[in-house]
């Protein structure tokens, strides 16, 4: 089902980890931003578009996780933009031999037999530094950082004052670490000033996984991340709910676990 969160603005909620597919409106279709996850919800999204009369005119990658460079034939085959980083990362893991065995590793067992493979990953890379979305449609700014993946980047629609902003400024998932960046905090930190630089432009944040977020939550959230992130860069208690005893999904604390002993055994943070 879609949920409308601003004008021309809706998102679709999956059930793996709240994953939130975007559609914004433009003058003859549609972009997809993130369409996922499982291949019946991509159908079920495409009919409901149809019906709609409001048909897929572009795509958007925010960066080459697996479950943000999804896409379904019923969709169309329209360009799927990423950064230059996204689509040179993508292309790169496909020429290889076992990518669908190297993509499956990460998938989580219950949906492995529902995610389609087909079209995975079939991205078009925008020109390096691009800072605006080609389409027919309102303006859309891209704002592409290295925070949490290679080539990650979120895009603020103007028009609607909607921030979609990838897999950060999640109220359910802590900062996931790029580890394999030389300065995987610092790249996170300069990623949320960058946001915090857009924050008088927007009244709704979507995560790529979560709640949306309104009003003054977008600033809340940086503040919140910011915290985590210095905190596991100075080696400190981190008090935050999303991987605490009260963690909305249970198996966060042991990741977080998992990514603050990754970090120190790299980067040299005692713990």
């Amino acid at each position: 089902m879609l949920i409308t969160v601003a004008e021309g603005v809706l998102v679709h909620v999956s059930e793996f980890i709240q994953s939130n597919s975007t559609r914004v409106q433009g003058r003859d279709g549609v972009l997809l931003v993130d369409p996922g996850i499982t291949g019946d919800e991509m159908a079920d999204l495409a009919h409901d578009l149809r019906e709609l009369g409001q048909p897929v005119v572009a795509g958007f990658s925010t960066h080459p996780d697996w479950d943000h460079v999804l896409w379904h034939e019923t969709f169309g085959d329209v360009p799927r933009y990423g950064t230059a980083p996204n689509a040179a990362y993508m292309r790169e893991l496909l020429a290889q031999p076992d990518w669908e065995e190297q993509v499956a590793e990460g998938l989580p067992p219950e949906y492995i037999d529902a995610i389609p493979m087909e079209l995975l990953g079939h991205i078009t890379g925008l020109p390096a530094g691009a800072v605006e979305l080609p389409w027919d449609g309102p303006r859309v700014r891209i704002i592409e950082h290295r925070a949490h993946a290679v080539g990650h980047a979120a895009l603020l629609v103007e028009h609607s004052r909607v921030l979609i902003a990838g897999d950060m400024l999640s109220d359910i998932l802590m900062p996931f670490l790029d580890l394999e960046a030389a300065d995987p905090i610092g790249d996170y930190l300069a990623a949320l000033r960058l946001f915090d630089d857009t924050a008088g432009e927007v009244d709704v944040v979507i995560p790529g996984h979560g709640s949306v977020g309104i009003a003054g939550q977008l600033r809340a959230r940086i503040v919140q991340d910011r915290a985590y992130a210095e905190s596991l860069r100075d080696g400190a208690v981190i008090d935050d709910v999303r991987v605490g005893p009260a963690a909305p999904l249970d198996w966060m604390p042991n990741v977080h676990e998992w990514q603050a002993k990754r970090f120190a055994e790299k980067h040299g943070t005692a713990r």
